[in-house]
């Protein structure tokens, strides 16, 4: 069954990519997309019930949860001992104004009473509305800008891993050669790069001198080419040098020369049992990674023009926007911890050795 539903997985999400990439839209999407979630879902629970964590679930779960609820408490906190006010301006507003905005916003009250009134908000799902967009809840504003963050980060994690892995595989069975050094001096420039001199660079050469791609907006696939690869080098350039090391090391341990011995070709050897067992050290740091790439960067963002969240965690900041700072702070942590748990569970998939209950 396992096989089964990872196949299946698999396929609604090459189907999903296709039909995002097509552009298309309506019943066949919302049949795809709500497949796609119930799939995971049943994958998980088949991981969770036939490795038997149960227990490490709910209890990792739980931790995940009080990590979000002391995340939110700290951010809170932080936000009003910081000097300042979400309305100080240069230009003074009279007293009943500010005392009338202060008293909508419950910023008259004492400092426990609008804790307390923000955790029980948050109970019920409601992070509040921004002190910036008039009329505008902070749900709304996430619901509206995270799909682009999400897509931007989704895309670029295919291109970090689709080139990461194969390449340090690459590179460690070419150990010593001239190969390998091309590979490896190809992944530390991405690495040594910054995101913000790759996306000019870029934008020269494939808009103002090829006239290939256009320099930025968010209007369709074509759009994505630049903003992708941009964002996706780096974390490729890491995931490269990672596979190489953990390669290396695993190629020298016994059941390796073992199996060799056995008369298996270099081939199977490599993609069946060294591969497979080189994959915990990159999944280790593909928690902290993913999160980063699907909550988006606001560099790339700005500098294409992407309609996603970048913008507003700069500009809330700015504009002491508590809501709005407080909601993506939360999102974010959501993510990671997600992502954690998520690689946790990938653990048992990919080394089944491993007993996380």
């Amino acid at each position: 069954m396992g096989r089964i539903v990872g196949y299946l997985l698999i396929y609604l999400i090459l189907q999903t990519i296709a039909l995002d990439l097509l552009q298309l839209d309506g019943l066949i999407v919302d049949i795809t997309f709500h497949l796609l979630w119930v799939t995971a879902l049943v994958g998980f629970a088949h991981v969770i019930v036939k490795q038997k964590m149960s227990v490490f679930v709910l209890k990792r779960s739980f931790e995940a949860l009080l990590t979000v609820f002391v995340i939110a408490t700290v951010t809170f906190l932080l936000l009003r001992t910081i000097p300042g006010g979400p309305f100080d301006s240069d230009k003074a507003l009279p007293p009943e104004i500010v005392a009338n905005i202060n008293a909508k916003y419950n910023l008259d009250k004492p400092l426990i009473q609008q804790y307390l009134i923000y955790i029980t908000d948050l109970f019920r799902g409601d992070l509040g509305y921004s002190y910036k967009y008039i009329g505008r809840s902070v749900s709304d504003i996430i619901a509206e800008s995270f799909p682009a963050s999400f897509k931007l980060g989704f895309y670029s994690l295919i291109i970090a891993y689709l080139f990461g892995i194969p390449l340090g595989l690459y590179a460690a069975a070419r150990h010593n050669t001239w190969w390998d050094s091309f590979l490896m001096f190809i992944a530390n420039s991405g690495v040594a790069l910054p995101s913000f001199l790759v996306a000019p660079i870029l934008i020269i050469i494939f808009s103002f001198w090829l006239h290939w791609l256009p320099p930025a907006l968010w209007d369709g696939p074509i759009y994505y080419i630049m903003p992708v690869i941009t964002l996706g080098i780096r974390p490729a350039a890491v995931i490269a040098r990672l596979t190489r090391s953990s390669v290396l090391d695993v190629i020298r341990s016994d059941f390796i020369r073992t199996a060799k011995s056995k008369g298996l070709s270099e081939k199977v050897v490599l993609y069946k049992h060294v591969l497979r067992n080189s994959l915990i050290p990159v999944l280790t740091m593909s928690g902290p990674l993913i999160a980063g790439l699907l909550s988006g960067t606001f560099v790339i963002e700005i500098i294409f023009a992407v309609p996603g969240m970048g913008k507003h965690f700069v500009q809330s900041v700015s504009n002491r926007d508590y809501p709005l700072i407080l909601g993506l702070t939360l999102l974010y942590s959501a993510i990671l911890v997600a992502a954690n748990l998520l690689v946790d569970l990938l653990y048992a998939i990919v080394d089944p050795r491993i007993k996380l209950s």
